[in-house]
């Protein structure tokens, strides 16, 4: 490796410790912490790992978190959470957004793409999630005072995201 590529493979690794520390941010910010993720993490893998500490589900979400396309993710759904909150997107979809419509969808789809990230288990476990809304998805769900139609299928998806990556790594 020449010097070039080492400061390139380095500025990515910043690039992407920043987006990261962002996303943590922006999350606390809207009410969630990690420890709130792996709590979720915790109650979908207990069952098959007896064993299972809320540090290994915690190491799992910031392993999730690691991933670019998780990050982008997270990204886009709370900025567009906070614009419908300010009414600063253009209608229809302010309205949509903000009232969280049912069959909007694009909020799932969003999900999904961090719930693809460790297959199948993934995405029955974010299924679940949406149902079942355990922990921290109930709170951000009943909060009438903010929009959270993006936030709590994102949170949802990384959870099942870094549940499935337990179960891929042998540990459920």
């Amino acid at each position: 490796m020449n010097r070039l590529d080492y400061r390139i493979d380095n500025l990515d690794h910043e690039v992407k410790r920043k987006l990261k520390e962002t996303v943590i941010r922006l999350m606390a910010e809207r009410g969630v912490t990690l420890v709130d993720v792996a709590k979720l993490v915790f109650d979908l893998q207990r069952p098959y790992y007896p064993t299972l500490s809320l540090e290994e589900c915690l190491a799992s979400v910031n392993s999730v978190l690691e991933k670019r396309e998780v990050q982008f993710a997270m990204l886009t759904g709370i900025a567009l959470d906070v614009c419908a909150e300010k009414g600063l997107l253009p209608e229809p979809i302010q309205t949509i957004v903000a009232s969280d419509e049912p069959l909007y969808g694009i909020d799932e789809v969003l999900a999904l793409g961090i719930t693809n990230v460790y297959g199948t288990i993934g995405l029955t476990n974010f299924g679940y999630l949406d149902k079942t809304k355990l922990g921290i998805l109930a709170v951000i769900n009943d909060n009438p005072q903010a929009v959270y139609t993006f936030m709590d299928d994102l949170v949802a998806g990384l959870a099942a995201a870094a549940s499935a990556r337990l179960a891929h790594n042998g540990m459920a």
